[in-house]
């Protein structure tokens, strides 16, 4: 049996804004890694919400990327989207 093809399109490289780059830095990375960056960045400062841990607390960097207060966890995705030159 053939190993399973990774997924090219969530392993093309894409290349930050300047306020995502402030997070995940400026050089072209793959959609998996900034995601990974992004939990990284959340767990160090540590803004997820305390009782709900679904929901993000946002810092100074995150307020310019989201621009709300709070987010879910599965608003990462769609901030990537509008946040990438492709």
């Amino acid at each position: 049996m053939p190993a399973a093809k990774a997924n090219s399109k969530f392993m093309a490289p894409l290349t930050p804004n300047e306020n995502l780059g402030e997070i995940v830095g400026a050089k072209p990375i793959p959609r998996t890694e900034i995601v990974k960056k992004m939990w990284v960045y959340i767990k160090k400062y540590n803004l997820q919400d305390k009782k709900n841990k679904r929901m993000i607390n946002c810092d100074e960097k995150l307020t310019k990327l989201f621009g709300k207060k709070q987010f879910s966890m599965f608003d990462i995705g769609g901030m990537i989207g509008k946040n990438v030159k492709k």
